[in-house]
């Protein structure tokens, strides 16, 4: 199987993105080869440790439509070991976090609360909230509700204009 793998990648096939992490190369007329998307990396390596993780700050803001800024800096936080992830030009940071921080990791509840957090009590307008609970599915907003308890008191309002019923 990894003698296989190697040739593909010799061969331009596939790439190795890293040790034992292959993808297929996207094209795009304009730019050429694209590199490869960090989340789905993110996601093979993690995943392969079992400790639970959440894309944070402005990557999760982007993620869930908080912010329309591309972030140059993917942070990740982890219950595990702290590393750095390069792909392609872009560099993932994983740092460990506290449990408060890792709140529903790997959900949508989990990307609105690390967007809340990083956009900050006084960067969150009426549009902002009124956008994630158009968004933002019952389910989600159920799962968002369950949380409250465990979210900081400055947040709690804002989750619950977000959760109410319209």
């Amino acid at each position: 199987m990894d003698q296989a793998l190697s040739r593909l990648a010799r061969q331009g096939a596939i790439r190795r993105v890293r040790r034992g992490v292959y993808d297929l190369p996207k094209t795009h007329p304009l730019l050429g080869v694209l590199s490869p998307d960090p989340m789905a990396v993110i996601k093979v390596v993690l995943d392969s440790t079992g400790v639970p993780w959440q894309v944070a700050g402005a990557y999760a803001a982007n993620a869930i439509g908080i912010s329309d800024q591309v972030p140059a800096k993917v942070v990740v936080l982890t219950a595990g070991k702290p590393r750095k992830l390069q792909v392609g030009k872009t560099t993932i940071h994983v740092r460990r976090a506290a449990p408060r921080y890792l709140l529903a990791p790997g959900t949508t509840a989990g990307l609105v609360f690390q967007g809340l957090r990083w956009t900050g009590k006084d960067g969150v307008t009426d549009a902002t909230v009124n956008d994630l609970r158009k968004r933002l599915d019952a389910g989600d907003k159920k799962h968002l509700a369950d949380l409250l308890s465990k979210m900081p008191a400055w947040m709690q309002p804002l989750v619950r204009r977000i959760c109410a019923k319209e």
